[in-house]
């Protein structure tokens, strides 16, 4: 099953039968006893302070998951409000949404006698009592807003059915039951009421860096912006600053959601317009509508990425992203991702992100660099793959060249796909040996992307290489995928943040023309010319040609694995550095980093394969 713990890890030490069976009564008595003593008390509302993360779970706002971190019991402590309960949730997770082979927290309730207990889906979403209960139940309270339920759950457990909880996007799901039901097994998952919400469920334990004194903020929103009546909605407002408005240092941002929007208002961005232009036109719309100017187009440059889910972004106390002051752009560009499943009509919305800067500049300007493939039709992915893995190097000719002699530090980072991606992962290598993971996601979503603020700092020294695979599903889709700005192309990209900031803006690669040209002529020689290779047919055209076997499959793999690549070494005016940067060789990795095992927690004894008693009192319907 993806993503569920390997049945082959070290197992946990079981007692003996006889043994087990005394200790699953004890143990069952124990838990029901302080259950219900718990549930018995109406409590009041839990303080926000101990759950500093949250995010509504379903769109109305029924369902609001709040939670905490604990690295030293690598445990996620879990607090789930529900609204206007009716006869019992789900809670669980899975490996991208699906509710098949899901782990799940389940309450449910026949009306009288409520219960709560540890559940697996299988493949067909049939639901199953966990014989290893690993949500705990810490309690349950009523409120005038709802009931809360307080459990744990944590990272890793020595169960084969359970979710390994990692860095990087968790896909959360949940459902709610609003008919009573006398067991688990007579949930019936496909006909409740169910979603997901994407999350970074393990946030980094940073240090809130000291704030200046002379802080300033600057509220980049839209104004009463009516929420289209349709699920996705890309919105651009473009911004003006003041004239002459000075350098300064953002030092940190966070989100401006408007009241009741919560569930609403996916993600965010602020993008700086080039320079190249002394104005841009005004525009508050549809990103997509053919009424925007095309010289919004030219606002790419990011300030600053917020989504669901995301605190406050903090600069490291030595560093702080510029804008304002001579050859920067006082035009910014804001996008909102509104996500209306219900399709919602008539709301209105006035959110965004507000910066806080100071003109007290610090020590480092931050700067931001492009890792991974160049946006081009070079890098394909055949159609029906399920993981199709393509690489993009920073080779270490081009940090020799480009980095200061004390290196850069890497805090943050954004990964990038379109609809295909799956999984992207950064890793930094130095002389031939891989030293440290970057950035990972392995379950990375196209439409839950945020700059992530990294656990630890990353140096990066001059001579050092990087290195970006993105992983690729393509199983929907009857013909070849190529790289691109196209939603239905491919990027893979890493948006490193980092200081002091250098003339290095992007260092990417793509297979050397040359030898897919020679890719092409094998295919037609062993495809009976089917493949057109006339000088005036486009890269995308031809891989739309080929009859995508075994064979031509296989091949393409071992080119991009071991064909020569074009370096783009680049400045920020797109320029590249000095030197001979096409048909270099690929890096060659003489040692992995080995693969993080899993660390199943010590079991304090066995817990009973049963449901908990809650005594939540008489449920009824509306």
């Amino acid at each position: 099953v993806p993503n569920m713990q390997s049945s082959g890890s070290k197992p946990c030490s079981c007692p003996s039968f006889k043994l087990r069976e005394v200790a699953s009564m004890y143990f069952t008595m124990i838990a029901v006893f302080l259950v219900i003593l718990v549930v018995a008390l109406q409590g009041s509302e839990p303080r926000g302070s101990d759950f500093p993360y949250k995010v509504p779970l379903d769109p109305k706002g029924l369902l609001e998951l709040s939670w905490n971190v604990s690295y030293s019991q690598q445990a996620v402590n879990f607090q789930l409000l529900v609204r206007n309960l009716k006869f019992g949730v789900l809670f669980g997770m899975s490996d991208r949404g699906e509710f098949e082979n899901a782990d799940l927290a389940v309450l449910w309730s026949d009306g009288h006698s409520s219960y709560f207990g540890d559940a697996w889906s299988d493949a067909k979403g049939q639901l199953h009592m966990d014989s290893q209960q690993d949500y705990q139940l810490l309690g349950a309270r009523k409120a005038p807003e709802g009931l809360y339920l307080l459990f744990k759950r944590a990272f890793s457990t020595c169960d084969p059915k359970d979710y390994l909880i990692e860095d990087g996007t968790v896909h959360l799901i949940y459902g709610i039951l609003e008919k009573p039901v006398h067991s688990l097994q007579a949930i019936n998952i496909s006909a409740i009421h169910r979603g997901l919400q994407r999350v970074q469920l393990l946030k980094p334990n940073i240090t809130v860096p000291k704030l200046p004194s002379d802080m300033n903020t600057m509220e980049i929103t839209a104004r009463d912006v009516i929420i289209p009546s349709q699920e996705t909605t890309y919105w651009c407002y473009m911004i003006e600053l003041p004239d002459r408005f000075r350098k300064h240092h953002i030092v940190m941002y966070e989100p401006v959601i408007t009241a009741g929007n919560e569930a609403l208002v996916h993600h965010m961005e602020v993008f700086q317009c080039t320079a190249e232009f002394d104005t841009f036109p005004h525009y508050n719309g549809p990103c997509d509508s053919k009424m925007k100017p095309d010289r919004l187009n030219y606002c790419r440059h990011v300030l600053a990425a917020w989504a669901m889910g995301a605190q406050a972004f903090y600069y490291p106390e030595e560093a702080g992203l510029a804008f304002g002051g001579p050859g920067s752009s006082k035009y910014l560009r804001l996008e909102i991702h509104y996500h209306n499943p219900l399709v919602i009509k008539g709301r209105h919305d006035s959110s965004g992100i507000r910066l806080y800067y100071t003109a007290s500049l610090r020590r480092y300007d931050a700067g931001i660099m492009e890792l991974g493939l160049v946006y081009t039709p070079l890098m394909a992915i055949p159609p029906g793959e399920d993981s199709f893995i393509l690489t993009g190097y920073c080779t270490d000719k081009c940090t020799q060249l480009a980095l200061p002699a004390a290196g850069i530090r890497i805090f943050a980072s954004q990964l990038h796909t379109h609809l295909a991606g799956r999984k992207v992962v950064t890793v930094l290598s130095r002389d031939g040996r891989e030293r440290q993971v970057v950035n990972a996601d392995g379950h990375y979503s196209p439409h839950f992307q945020e700059i992530r603020m990294l656990k630890e700092v990353v140096a990066v020294f001059p001579g050092d290489e990087l290195i970006t695979t993105c992983t690729y599903n393509t199983e929907d889709r009857s013909r070849a995928t190529v790289g691109g700005f196209g939603i239905m192309e491919e990027m893979c990209v890493n948006y490193v943040h980092y200081y002091p900031q250098t003339q290095l803006e992007l260092c990417k690669s793509a297979v050397d023309p040359g030898y897919l040209h020679r890719y092409f002529n094998l295919v037609n020689r062993f495809n009976d010319e089917e493949v057109c290779m006339c000088p005036q047919v486009s890269i995308p055209q031809q891989f739309y040609s080929i009859p995508w076997n075994t064979f031509n499959r296989d091949v393409l793999k071992s080119l991009y694995g071991f064909a020569p690549i074009s370096m783009h070494c680049n400045k920020s005016s797109a320029v590249r550095f000095p030197g001979e940067w096409e048909k270099q060789l690929l890096p060659v990795i003489t040692e992995r980093l080995q693969e993080p095992v899993p660390r199943c927690p010590p079991t304090p004894g066995p817990q009973p394969a049963a449901p908990i008693p809650l005594d939540l009192g008489e449920l009824r319907r509306d």
